[in-house]
């Protein structure tokens, strides 16, 4: 009889994972957002109040707000339902990003710039161009790992420092990634959709350059301020030593990474496992195994005096994970709730991208995927907005371009107004700080993109819209 009843419990529970998955948002209160919102908050807040108790235990508060999420949602859709959502989240979209920020930030560590360099504003400048244009061949990610620690140590007897990583943020954690899909997740997940590598390229290109250009010509006069501000030039602490670079087999390995993000958009075997209602493919499985070998290589064939020479250390990317661990969780009812479109409870915002006549508002989807990309997950909120849109990449590419490149702008582009826009951006605010440099907090960056990102984007929205 036990048996009975558990083969019973087990089918009835069958259905419930399979539909976990994928909420319907039509029937969820926003409430179920408060967690997510904490979350936000805590980021927020607390480094400005409690920075000490925020620095020792933001993964106990991150989990936290996670079991406020969880609890309530076990007892209102069961724990089958809420175990299949948590696996969704770590396998559709938490463990492939996680990896990826891994294999990056650790490939890229153990390539050293050896030497001195004087952070001039011609010298600075240099740099956040030379990293914008990796940012599209090998991942905001990577192109900001890689340039972050030369940038720092060319800076590191500037007293006016701050706005340099700041400005790094912007162009190479961000507007550098937007001409591939290789660049940024947004638009990589629109390459798996159907968009093609060429159309990117394509659209992306003048937006791309006409932001970066008119960035760097900001940086650079900023730069030359603050260059002058400090009048005398202070002793470097660094010395002065030929400029060489260490650890350049990891290069290969970085190709190694790129051609394994490449691999799971072309390779389509139609093999998958069902995970509690979660397909896992395999050539994602396959991607994710080759870029943790890929990151175990890097350890193992890179000298220890490379990495000790880049201050390597796993804090950064231990941040993100455990922030993030908990925003791809708490994040899936609003995401869900922003799927339903005119069902869901964030109506009025989906009714502000379309006419009366339900025509798409070209620079009302521009703005909005780019608002909700700074407070959201870039990733799924680019596809929120392209299924709003239309879902069929060929009329998006074709009759729609102009919509879907507002879309593609929004989400890359914006992901530098928080910190918590882009992944990047947290790993570079890290290293920074490790480095002595004093960042500004969630609310203080928030004031460098309001005052320098938020009119570059408006002059987008009159050039493109």
């Amino acid at each position: 009889m036990f048996k009975k009843m558990l083969v019973a419990a087990t089918l009835g529970l069958l259905p419930a994972l399979a539909s976990a998955a994928e909420l319907d948002g039509a029937t969820l209160s926003l409430m179920w957002g408060l967690p997510f919102a904490a979350i936000l908050l805590s980021i927020a807040l607390f480094p400005i109040f409690a920075p000490g108790f925020w620095h020792h235990h933001f993964g106990k508060i991150t989990a936290l707000w996670t079991v406020c999420f969880l609890v309530p949602f076990i007892a209102v859709f069961g724990f089958g339902a809420s175990a299949a959502l948590v696996v969704h989240a770590l396998i559709a979209e938490y463990i492939p990003f996680i990896i990826l920020l891994l294999a990056l930030y650790t490939v890229s560590g153990g390539i050293l710039v050896w030497g001195n360099l004087h952070g001039s504003p011609k010298l600075n400048t240099t740099i956040l161009a030379i990293g914008t244009v990796l940012a599209s061949i090998m991942g905001t990610t990577g192109a900001a790992m890689l340039l972050i620690r030369p940038l720092l140590k060319a800076n590191d007897n500037r007293k006016h420092n701050v706005h340099v990583v700041v400005f790094f943020i912007f162009l190479v954690a961000n507007v550098g990634g937007g001409l591939t899909p290789l660049g940024d997740p947004p638009l990589f997940l629109g390459f798996l959709k159907g968009v093609t590598f060429g159309w990117t390229m394509v659209h992306m290109a003048l937006p791309v350059l006409l932001t970066a250009l008119i960035l760097l010509a900001i940086f650079y006069a900023v730069d030359s301020y603050f260059f002058a501000k400090e009048g005398v030039e202070p002793r470097d602490p660094t010395p002065d030593a030929p400029i060489s670079l260490h650890g350049k087999f990891n290069f290969l390995l970085l190709g190694g990474v790129v051609g394994g993000v490449l691999l799971s958009g072309f390779w389509k075997p139609g093999v998958s496992f069902d995970v509690m209602g979660t397909h896992w493919e395999l050539q994602n499985m396959v991607r994710d195994g080759l870029l943790l070998a890929i990151a175990g290589a890097s350890l193992m064939l890179t000298p220890k005096q490379v990495r000790a020479g880049n201050d390597f250390n796993w804090d950064p990317i231990l941040e993100v994970g455990k922030l993030f661990a908990g925003i791809f969780v708490t994040i899936a009812p609003v995401i869900a709730i922003l799927r339903a479109g005119t069902d869901g409870h964030l109506a009025p915002l989906v009714h502000m991208v379309s006419d009366s006549s339900g025509a798409p508002i070209d620079t009302m989807y521009f703005w909005m995927t780019g608002i909700l990309s700074s407070f959201l997950d870039n990733a799924p909120t680019y596809l929120v907005f392209f299924n709003l849109a239309h879902g069929d990449a060929q009329t998006m590419m074709g009759p729609m371009a102009d919509t879907l490149l507002a879309i593609s702008m929004g989400a890359v582009f914006m992901g530098a107004n928080t910190y918590i826009g882009n992944a990047p951006n947290f790993m570079v605010k890290a290293i920074a700080e490790q480095r002595g440099v004093k960042m500004p907090s969630f609310f203080g960056y928030m004031a460098w993109s309001i005052c320098f990102l938020l009119p570059v984007f408006a002059l987008l929205t009159f050039v493109f819209f």
